[in-house]
């Protein structure tokens, strides 16, 4: 019994130290540029993001049902998807380290289709994707956005 309690001790403390990890790593290295290129970010969107989200942001069809291997299809970034609906510091660090691990960060275990970037793209380039898809959403989408990002930025001390 004592082994196994010793076990569960030292798995959940290295669950929570690669959380942590995860969540510095996003967290140091998310710092937005005063500009966004929304030129360069819509031709890297188109290179990397349009195959799975849509050339015109329209997401994949059925997106809100898992496929058969249990993971959501690509959601659409436009106002019709609920990419809004998350603060910049979430949506950053699901296109750097992926959609499980940027989940498995919260704490939260899921299985995503979404592969992380921050090993292809640097951290204003996602940026500039990020900027180019919010530049496309009506003012509604933006405004809501944006509050959460600030709100969300207040309760961290940024």
């Amino acid at each position: 019994m004592r082994k196994y309690l010793l076990l569960s001790a030292v798995l959940l403390s290295g669950a929570a130290a690669s959380a942590w990890l995860m969540t510095q790593a996003g967290a140091e290295t998310s710092a937005r540029p005063e500009s966004a290129d929304l030129g360069q970010g819509e031709k890297l969107y188109q290179s990397y993001c349009a195959s799975c989200h849509g050339a015109n942001l329209e997401g994949q069809p059925d997106w809100r049902s898992p496929g058969p291997d249990g993971a959501l299809p690509a959601p659409p970034h436009d106002e019709t998807g609920h990419t809004w609906h998350h603060s910049d510091s979430v949506l950053f660090d699901y296109t750097k380290l992926g959609g499980k691990a940027a989940l498995a960060a919260q704490g939260v275990d899921f299985e995503s289709g979404m592969p992380g970037f921050g090993d292809q793209l640097s951290d204003d380039q996602i940026w500039n994707i990020l900027a180019y898809i919010k530049s496309t959403w009506p003012d509604r989408q933006r405004q809501i956005q944006a509050e959460r990002s600030a709100a969300e930025a207040q309760r961290e001390g940024n």
